[in-house]
C-alpha cells in the first residue's frame, strides 16, 4: 500500500497520479489524512496524560508523608480518572488508525512516470517486437483442434472430473508441459534465480502482503474452512518469504523462481478468448521474483524483460512487448510491460508474461525492508514476472509448428521432452 509519507508529503500529486489509474482518488485521500490527523490528536492526548500521571503519582507520596491525606486521596481520585480517559484515548487512537489502515488498503499504486496515459488494453504501447510471423496457409489448425488430433490435451475429461477450464494433458502434451517447466527453470537458474518450491496455498496474511487481498475481483479461491487460498501465482508465496524481514542491504537483490500451479476463478471470462488454452482456472507457470534496493529496481526490470525476450527467441516464437498504459495496469503495479506470443492459427495475440515493479507498494504491505550502508532501515523495491506461463505458450507452439508430417518441437526442448516432433 502507499506509505503514509508518499501521501502527506504531495496528497494532490497523488490525487492526479491516481487518475492516470482511473482511480477518483480526492475522497478516500481526504477521509486518510482526516484519519491520521485524529490519529495523532489522540496519541498527543495520550502523551500529554502520561505526563501527567507521572507528575501526579510523585506527588502523593509526599502529600501522605506531609499528613495531607485528603488532599492525596483527591489526587488520586484525579489518577484513576486520567487513567479512565486514556483507555478511551486508545480506543479512538486505535479506532483511527484501523480505519486509516483499511483506507489505504483500498487504494491502488501510483503509475510510475513512464506509464502511458490510457482507459484499457487498446491504448497500450508496443515498445519492441521480434520473431517471423509463420505463414501456415488456410488448412491450418488451431491448437484444440491438434490437440485433439494427436492425442495431447483432454479438455472434454477435464469438464468431466472438475469443470470447465481444468483440462487433462495426456502423452506427449504431458511431456511437452513437463519439458517447459524444466526449460523454464534451468533458464532462470541460469540467470542466477535461486530456485524455491513453495507451498500451494497461503494464508490470509500472505494475500494482503502481495495484494491479492482484498480480493476485489473475486479472482481467488477460498478454501474457506481453513480460511487458506489457491496461489493465482508463485508471487505471493515466493515474495511472502520477505514478510516482516529486515535484510543486510549488501545481500541484495534477492532473486527466486519458483514452478506452481496457479489457479484463477476468472470470473466474467466467456466467448473466444476462453476457447481451448486460452484461459484456464489452472495452468502452470514458472515465476521470477526480485527483491531490491530502489535505486537499483529499474535496472533490474529491464534485466527481467531481457530475460523473457530470449526465452521467447529460443522457443522460435514471434513476440511482442507491450507497455501497459494506466486503464489496464494492475491494483498494485507501478509499471507493467506484458509479452505476447503471436498464434498463427487463431491470427491473434495471446499474454504469456507480464513483469512488473512494484517499487515500495508490496514491501510496505509486507514490512520488507533492508539496513542500508547508513544504518537506516528502508523500503525494498520489489519485481515479479511470468517465466513463462505455460497454456498460451503451449498454444503457439502448437499452432505456429504444424507441418503436414507433424508438429515440430523447439530444439532448446527436444533434450526435455525426448522427442522432435508429434505425429
Amino acid at each position: 500500500m502507499l506509505t503514509l509519507s508518499q501521501i502527506k508529503e504531495d496528497p494532490e500529486f497523488v490525487v492526479r497520479r491516481l487518475a492516470v489509474k482511473g482511480f477518483d482518488g480526492k475522497e478516500i485521500i481526504k477521509d486518510i489524512l482526516e484519519a491520521d490527523t485524529l490519529r495523532r490528536k489522540y496519541q498527543a492526548e495520550t502523551e500529554a496524560d502520561s505526563s501527567r500521571l507521572k507528575k501526579l503519582a510523585s506527588s502523593i507520596g509526599k502529600l501522605m508523608k506531609e499528613g495531607k491525606k485528603d488532599e492525596a486521596e483527591s489526587v488520586k481520585a484525579e489518577v484513576a480518572a486520567i487513567k479512565e480517559r486514556q483507555k478511551e484515548l486508545q480506543q479512538k487512537q486505535d479506532e483511527s488508525t484501523e480505519k486509516m489502515t483499511r483506507l489505504l488498503l483500498t487504494v491502488p499504486n501510483l503509475p510510475n512516470a513512464g506509464v502511458p496515459e490510457g482507459k484499457s488494453e487498446a491504448d497500450n504501447v508496443v515498445e519492441k517486437t521480434g520473431g517471423d510471423i509463420p505463414d501456415l496457409g488456410p488448412d491450418a489448425l488451431p491448437h484444440w483442434d491438434l490437440a485433439k488430433k494427436y492425442n495431447l490435451i483432454d479438455f472434454e475429461l477435464g469438464v468431466k472430473v472438475t469443470g470447465a477450464g481444468f483440462p487433462f494433458y495426456i502423452g506427449k502434451g504431458a511431456r511437452l508441459q513437463r519439458a517447459l517447466i524444466q526449460f523454464f527453470l534451468d533458464e532462470a537458474w541460469k540467470a542466477g534465480y535461486i530456485e524455491v518450491e513453495p507451498p500451494f496455498v497461503v494464508n490470509e496474511a500472505s494475500g494482503y502482503g502481495t495484494g491479492q487481498l482484498p480480493d476485489k475481483e473475486g479472482q481467488m479461491y477460498h478454501v474457506t474452512l481453513d480460511n487458506l487460498y489457491l496461489i493465482p501465482t508463485a508471487e505471493v508465496p515466493v515474495t511472502n518469504i520477505y514478510r516482516d524481514v529486515i535484510l543486510d542491504g549488501d545481500s541484495l537483490p534477492r532473486k527466486n523462481c519458483a514452478y506452481s500451479p496457479c489457479w484463477r476463478r476468472e470470473a466474467g471470462s466467456y466467448g473466444k478468448d476462453v476457447r481451448g488454452l486460452n484461459r484456464l482456472h489452472q495452468f502452470d507457470k514458472v515465476e521470477i521474483v526480485r527483491i531490491e534496493k530502489p535505486e537499483n529496481s529499474y535496472a533490474a526490470l529491464e534485466e527481467m524483460k531481457d530475460h523473457v525476450q530470449g526465452l521467447l527467441e529460443k522457443l522460435g516464437l514471434p513476440w511482442h512487448i507491450l507497455r501497459l498504459c494506466g486503464g489496464d495496469l494492475s491494483f498494485t503495479s507501478a509499471i507493467t510491460f506484458d509479452f505476447e506470443v503471436f498464434s498463427a492459427a487463431q491470427k491473434r495475440w495471446l499474454e504469456v508474461s507480464s513483469v512488473s515493479n512494484f517499487e515500495t507498494y508490496q514491501s510496505n504491505r509486507l514490512k520488507c525492508r533492508y539496513r542500508d550502508d547508513d544504518k537506516k532501515i528502508k523500503l525494498c523495491h520489489t519485481l515479479n514476472g511470468s517465466a513463462l506461463a505455460l497454456p498460451r505458450i503451449v498454444a503457439a507452439l502448437l499452432e505456429n509448428n504444424q507441418t503436414p508430417e507433424g508438429i515440430k518441437i523447439p530444439e532448446c526442448l527436444q533434450k526435455y521432452c525426448g522427442f522432435s516432433i508429434i505425429d
